[in-house]
């Protein structure tokens, strides 16, 4: 079994929120893949290296498994769940649906959304103004999605689609390691509000589901090759020096 190496294991959580902070931690860890499916730890092991009681401990695990990335067994304590890909291609496919729905809705509109102002002050803007954080660009491009869709008007939609956001975003925000996927998300995003702004409706959702299409064929590559590597780390005993693998 692998015990796990958080990355602050000096830093306790702070006491009110503290299955939060379990929760954010090893969900951070997963989306740096220094966590990769397969792994194995115990309540005990996370509750003793955070100095936290095993209640928040359990409450941070379920949470995360009910996310679908981990599982429990009884006899051998919880894992990180393999990456079901059929079932990000389902998110995605759900995705293009809400999202092709709500542009439809915005292209329509007689005015143009008050929501819309702040999207263009981010990504209409010169090449030479855009960021190269790939971390705060990930963000961004999750709050453009969701933007549009909240801007459409119907909450239960929006409230969908932040849920299909959340089950994608470990993965997604691979998309924002290349500098040229930060590029291409720039470029793509402003075409695709400037045919929001002009009222283009099928235009608009053409151009959504090329960008959702692609950005999904280049996460499942990234993805593949950084697993690949991380298990390459590990294999070679590079990974941190309290971590063991099953």
């Amino acid at each position: 079994m692998r015990t796990i190496n958080l990355r602050r294991p000096g830093d306790a959580p702070v006491r009110a929120n503290l299955a939060e902070n379990v929760y954010a931690e090893l969900k951070a860890q997963m989306h740096d893949f220094s966590l990769v499916p397969g792994d194995r730890f115990s309540e005990a092991e996370i509750g003793a290296r955070l100095g936290v009681s095993r209640t928040p401990v359990r409450e941070a695990l379920f949470r995360l498994r009910n996310e679908g990335l981990l599982d429990v067994e009884s006899k051998s304590g919880w894992f990180v769940r393999p990456i079901d890909f059929d079932r990000l291609e389902q998110l995605y496919d759900l995705r293009v649906v809400l999202e092709s729905a709500a542009v439809a809705r915005l292209c329509a509109r007689a005015e143009a959304a008050p929501e819309l102002d702040e999207l263009k002050a981010f990504w209409l803007v010169p090449a030479a103004e855009r960021l190269q954080d790939g971390r705060e660009v990930g963000a961004r491009d999750e709050e453009f999605h969701a933007t549009l869709v909240r801007a459409a008007g119907n909450d239960e939609m929006a409230r969908v689609h932040w849920d299909v956001t959340e089950r994608i975003r470990i993965i997604r925000r691979l998309d924002f390691t290349r500098p040229d996927r930060v590029e291409a998300t720039y470029a793509e995003h402003a075409k695709i509000l400037r045919n929001v702004i002009q009222r283009k409706g099928e235009q608009t959702q053409m151009l959504l589901r090329s960008h959702i299409e692609q950005s999904k064929a280049e996460v499942r590559k990234i993805t593949l090759a950084t697993l690949q590597s991380a298990r390459a780390l590990h294999a070679q005993g590079n990974a941190p020096p309290t971590t063991r693998r099953a």
